[in-house]
């Protein structure tokens, strides 16, 4: 009941009703994830809002466990009918790059719905802040131009604080060109290590 208070206080002032409550909700690599999607359902009823499940993630992308480039490299799809003009809200248990939680409010933006915020439990970034500074988006662009976008598939301007972050972290593109190849050969390792095919083939 205490939480509950905690909860509305934090979160009322901010969330005018009548809003969709939306969850990245996909199957994890150790099982079915159905905390994000109780959560929105939670926040649907203390907020006066509707919890929205026809919104799905497409594909799994095995984040559980990952480490940063293993997400960037990995990012998910979303469909399902999103009602244009109608405010959401994205609810998730924990955020870690962003990377998921920036591509579902993308594709329901695309679609015609307008993203308001985001409510998560736990933000495991470094970065307390969802959008990325300036001057880290300046820096990528001045170094990388349009080579970062043809390999992560999206525009610098999309990247996540802690995307862009830990982007910033690198020297040179090959440096962040090997990491990526690094990191694909250590999501097939962990996943069959854990008993998952490797990603499009037998394992």
């Amino acid at each position: 009941m205490i939480l509950r208070l905690i909860f509305c206080s934090h979160c009322k002032e901010n969330s005018p009703p009548d809003c969709l409550y939306v969850a990245p909700f996909a199957q994890e690599a150790t099982g079915d994830n159905a905390l994000p999607l109780m959560l929105s359902l939670t926040c649907a009823e203390i907020l006066e809002g509707t919890s929205e499940d026809d919104i799905v993630q497409k594909e799994r992308v095995f984040h559980t466990g990952a480490d940063p480039m293993e997400r960037m490299i990995a990012r998910p799809s979303f469909e399902g009918q999103v009602q244009p003009g109608q405010n959401y809200v994205l609810v998730d248990d924990v955020t870690n790059m962003g990377g998921t939680l920036a591509e579902l409010a993308n594709y329901i933006q695309i679609s015609g719905g307008n993203v308001l915020g985001t409510i998560v439990l736990v933000n495991a970034g470094r970065s307390k802040e969802f959008l990325a500074p300036k001057k880290h988006l300046r820096l990528l662009e001045d170094r990388y131009n349009d080579s970062i976008q043809k390999l992560f598939g999206i525009h610098i301007s999309a990247f996540t604080a802690n995307e862009a972050s830990y982007l910033v972290g690198f020297r040179t593109l090959n440096e962040i060109r090997n990491r990526c190849a690094k990191a694909e050969k250590e999501t097939i390792n962990r996943l069959l290590s854990k008993g998952h095919q490797r990603p499009g083939g037998s394992a």
